[in-house]
């Protein structure tokens, strides 16, 4: 076994850095910088700045003559077509599948486009202020803001939204038409965003990052779930970092406290990379347990499943060791697609995760968007507070038709196929109420009764939900008696039942999974589900940090949801715990009264229990 540092023996301040700026050491060097941020994917990473900054930031060039004035405004005709086509087949489909009223927010998009108006503008400030489209497009949107926000009138406010969604989609296309891009920095990069949303899946596919720094977002934000999702060094919140990072900048990322080090000095880099090796050297050696069983020292069997959002972490979960997949968040295949994907498309996309799921085992959860998650063509509009509003089931619920379409293609899709037998779960989230439990049930006999019309195959599969409202877990009860499984979500737990936004900075501090208020809730939740016979499984984030594992097996849970890259981690962990000695520190936590204590006990306990992971460990 590769020795580890212990929790003592991290790098000092004069080791790792302290946090403040230093002296750089030498002429022409820049002052290392330390930012604080929030930790939220552990490990270390050390490279250069990729930064993912807006796509209307920047866009500025020297004034252009008269032939390269001609050209950029070909250059803008051209993406102004693209954008035509792309608007015309979005709202075919999508008024196919949703109707007319949801596509129309397609042709407002289109009469953006074909405003006088709008292209005179940006034609003119071409031609006569002699800037480039991007440029132009920005000056617009500037414009438009300015006018718009002046208003009262909460219609003029939401086409704001309109007109950005059309210059967005003009940038992207002018892009795509521009001159070949500067050249990429080499080998590893640090991604450096405003916050990373679903469509940077695919960018982390195609490059090697290894560390990821955004300006918002917290623990449970996309950009956490993403990074911890690809085993990468993450830190969130860390305000203005676009403004003091440049493409090429050098960066230190440690995602176990929180610190981001710009131009950091040699000691600092000499530390860092250091510790890099160590943890580098410990997942290669527990990655080697992938086909070792996830059993207690005292012979306890627990299941590692995996949170998954495409075909790649399907995969991943075979990889790492995972005995299935426990999430399935389908709403990605929606908000990476072109445009919207139908029901064969579906079908297609959930048979291959299927295939690749380890042991064809599956749990699919139906679309969950709304919140920080936007597809506009289902009619979302400006909330006071969305995450407490029209999402998740409530707006699936708003468009039967379009939801059915999903029931039905995870149900063809999980029909037996000849092969190895499938275990897909259908699972629905954000239940609130037992009505909505039944109401699911029914769709669900709907969709099978139309597929076998139809001659289709229909899977039987279980019906489940999500414990991640506090009024589903505190009538957990009630949606036992028609809900065959329960897996609780306590991302949205959290912050649903401490009442805090989980990525406004100003309230995260609030959102602890380890504060004596969630961990009675949880508490209840699991024991009310063994006590009915009904599985119950945790996939939230926090089942993926040690002190967190460590405290739930102490209460009894024995089924984890998490992102592949921790699967060897927790069982590393789950190797060393046993049943006894885990029960009495659960007993002793749900006496105490505040986070803080909960958390330094859990901190001592692992440390002790498995000393070798205290790298991976953090106290955040």
């Amino acid at each position: 076994m590769t020795k580890s540092r212990g929790r003592g023996s991290r790098p000092s301040q004069k080791e790792a850095g302290a946090p403040a700026p230093r002296p750089s050491g030498g002429a022409g060097r820049r002052p290392q910088q330390v930012r604080q941020g929030v930790a939220v994917s552990p490990g270390v990473a050390v490279g250069k700045a990729h930064c993912l900054r807006d796509l209307l930031v920047g866009g500025e060039t020297d004034p252009l003559d008269d032939e390269a004035a001609l050209a950029e405004i070909a250059r803008y005709d051209q993406a102004r077509e693209r954008t035509v086509q792309d608007l015309q087949a979005l709202h075919h489909k999508v008024r196919q599948q949703l109707g007319e009223r949801a596509a129309a927010i397609f042709q407002v998009h289109e009469a953006i486009l074909h405003d006088a108006a709008f292209t005179a503008k940006v034609r003119s400030w071409i031609v006569d202020s002699r800037q480039n489209a991007k440029a132009a497009l920005r000056r617009l949107l500037e414009e438009y803001t300015t006018l718009f926000e002046r208003t009262s009138d909460e219609y003029l406010r939401e086409r704001l939204a309109d007109v950005r969604d059309v210059v967005i989609r003009l940038s992207q296309h002018l892009a795509e038409v521009a001159q070949p891009p500067a050249d990429e920095p080499d080998g590893p990069v640090i991604l450096v965003a405003n916050e990373l949303v679903p469509s940077h899946v695919v960018a982390l596919g195609k490059r090697e990052v290894a560390g990821i720094v955004t300006q918002a977002g917290g623990r449970t934000s996309h950009a956490a779930i993403l990074a911890r999702g690809h085993g990468i060094p993450c830190v969130s919140g860390v305000a203005g970092v676009l403004n003091d990072v440049t493409d090429g900048d050098l960066l230190i990322v440690d995602g176990r406290e929180g610190h981001v080090f710009i131009h950091p000095d040699l000691e600092t880099q000499r530390a860092f990379r250091r510790l890099r090796r160590e943890f580098v050297d410990l997942k290669d050696q527990l990655a080697e347990n992938r086909d070792q069983p996830a059993v207690s020292a005292d012979g306890q069997q627990v299941e590692l499943l995996a949170n998954i959002s495409n075909l790649d972490d399907a995969r991943a979960a075979t990889a790492m060791g995972a005995t299935g997949v426990g999430l399935y968040r389908t709403e990605y295949l929606f908000l990476t697609h072109a445009d919207v994907p139908d029901e064969e498309e579906q079908v297609a996309a959930y048979r291959a995760a299927i295939a690749a799921s380890p042991g064809r085992r599956i749990t699919f959860r139906t679309l969950d968007v709304g919140g920080d998650k936007k597809m506009r063509y289902l009619g979302l509009q400006r909330e006071s507070n969305p995450f407490m509003g029209w999402r998740s089931i409530r707006l699936s619920f708003e468009h039967p038709a379009f939801f059915l379409t999903q029931i039905r293609a995870i149900l063809r899709a999980a029909a037996p196929d000849g092969g190895p037998q499938k275990r897909v779960r259908l699972m629905f989230p954000m239940i609130t109420t037992l009505d909505e439990m039944r109401r699911v049930r029914r769709l669900v006999r709907r969709a099978c009764r139309q597929l076998a019309a139809e001659g289709h195959g229909c899977g039987e599969v279980p019906i489940g939900l999500m414990v991640e409202v506090p009024a589903a877990a505190v009538a957990i009860d009630m949606l036992l008696e028609v809900a065959d499984f329960v897996s609780i979500g306590s991302n949205d737990l959290v912050q649903y039942l401490m009442a805090a936004d989980r990525d406004n900075p100003k309230v995260s501090h609030l959102c602890q999974p380890l504060s004596p208020a969630v961990i009675e809730v949880l508490f209840q939740t699991i024991h009310a589900c063994q006590a009915a016979g009904k599985p119950v499984t945790l996939c939230g984030e926090m089942a993926a940090a040690p002190r967190a594992f460590l405290l739930l097996f102490g209460m009894g849970l024995r089924s984890f949801s998490i992102s592949p890259a921790f699967i060897p981690i927790m069982k590393e962990l789950t190797n060393h715990l046993s049943q006894a000695h885990a029960a009495k520190i659960a007993a002793r936590v749900r006496r105490m009264n505040t986070a803080a204590h909960v958390l330094r006990y859990l901190g001592r306990q692992l440390t002790e229990i498995a000393p070798n992971l205290a790298i991976v460990d953090s106290a955040t």
